[in-house]
């Protein structure tokens, strides 16, 4: 697998895309944030004293993945066409799992903002329920699905998921 943000002398740089074929991108992304179940009950009852977690969540998300070139270096600024946050109560677990996807017609993938979309979502319901739960743990980031471009389909099979 060739690195490609690299020139021949080492140095980062941005891909070229200028060349390549318009697509329609799609890419999803998952990941989890663990609580206590006093936490849990309180997100899921609406009771969190900041307001209402997976909405203002849901939100955050979007934006943050509207702002991935300016966050991740080198990555391109896209015109996304939809981006979606849904999140999974699992209760037997104490988890919430975000699940984010981003859709466009483009040159380049909509995977990164996808990841960014789960990562600040999974930070915000974090930041609104830490005066409850001080030992949240966020992981499993990952992307579970693409679709677009020259690679094609791209199903993750996980790792011990």
């Amino acid at each position: 697998m060739e690195f490609t943000h690299f020139d021949e002398q080492g140095n980062a740089h941005m891909v070229d895309v200028g060349g390549k074929q318009e697509t329609e991108r799609l890419a999803v992304a998952r990941g989890s944030i663990f609580m206590s179940r006093e936490c849990l009950r309180k997100v899921t009852e609406g009771s969190v004293a900041k307001g209402d977690v997976l909405g203002v969540a849901r939100v955050a998300g979007i934006m943050g993945a509207k702002q991935t070139s300016s966050l991740i270096p080198l990555c391109h600024g896209l015109n996304l066409t939809n981006m979606t946050i849904d999140f999974q109560v699992l209760e037997e677990n104490c988890e919430i799992q975000a699940i984010c996807r981003a859709r466009t017609t483009g040159r380049t993938g909509v995977e990164m903002e996808a990841l960014t979309g789960v990562s600040v979502a999974l930070l915000t319901i974090y930041d609104m329920c830490k005066a409850v739960d001080k030992t949240m743990e966020m992981g499993g980031i990952h992307l579970e699905y693409k679709s677009g471009g020259k690679s094609g389909e791209f199903r993750n099979p996980g790792r011990g998921r």
